[in-house]
């Protein structure tokens, strides 16, 4: 049987650190929670359900999992978000894998919760996430808006739990215009070094396709007034996006 070494990388997660770990009981070996230096008390919460705790700088989502994955003691990681939990039949999949794994990576489902409905539709879900994975097999790569994990080898198989992890990610629609303006931010500044702008057209008509595709094809109006929000931020997530690109790209 394979041992599972848990990783949660943490900045001032008090609020949701205690689910995430109690929900790796029984499945990991053991938990580490590599914390960015909090002001609040997530270390302490962390090491009283019986984390190890590591400080270290954040420079970076993949720089610190991969800073963390040499922390472990274990090849097996499992990497999970300090806003997220695993179900118990992810729990199930995760231990039948512990006896025999067939792949050296896995991903799972995730199923987010916003502003308390967990949502379905308007492309949400499944939103595959690669988070249990053999450390020999590849690492964290960088990106200024999303890191990713890369196999080292081409052609790598992947395979698929059954069961879900639960996100807890926006509380409120004013959490959501934040993290909005975040990675318009980040994704604009990735565009302008690559030498991109974005044309008029682009602006006015890649809003509306956002909107109709999720909210119609996608089926984002079966999540009701939730949908609704949610379609009608991504296309305004779209219109901030190429806005900030041309006006970056005008004024460099």
């Amino acid at each position: 049987m394979i041992r599972i070494s848990a990783l949660i990388i943490t900045y001032n997660e008090e609020k949701n650190i205690a689910r995430c770990i109690n929900s790796l009981q029984g499945v990991a070996d053991e938990v580490i929670v590599i914390d960015s230096h909090s002001t609040d008390n997530t270390g302490s919460i962390a090491t009283s359900l019986g984390a190890r705790v590591v400080q270290h700088p954040f420079a970076g989502y993949a720089t610190q999992k991969n800073y963390a994955t040499t922390l472990a003691s274990s090849d097996w990681i499992l990497s999970l978000d300090a806003d997220e939990e695993l179900t118990d039949e992810l729990k199930k999949s995760i231990l039948a894998i512990k006896k025999s794994p067939a792949h050296l990576v896995y991903k799972m489902p995730r199923i987010t919760n916003y502003c308390g409905r967990w949502i379905r539709y308007a492309g949400w879900y499944p939103d595959h996430q690669t988070r249990l994975y053999n450390r020999t097999a590849g690492q964290w790569q960088e990106l200024k808006v999303h890191e990713y994990w890369k196999a080292n080898e081409h052609g790598t198989q992947t395979g698929l739990l059954a069961g879900n992890i639960k996100h807890y990610s926006f509380a409120s629609i004013t959490e959501h215009l934040r993290k909005i303006d975040r990675y318009t931010e980040l994704a604009a500044q990735a565009a302008i070094e690559k030498g991109k702008t974005a044309s008029i057209a682009k602006i006015i008509f890649s809003p509306f396709w956002h909107f109709v595709t999720e909210y119609f094809f996608k089926l984002g109006f079966m999540e009701g007034f939730h949908g609704l929000v949610i379609c009608r931020l991504s296309a305004y997530t779209a219109f901030a996006k190429y806005s900030k690109i041309r006006m970056y790209s005008r004024n460099k």
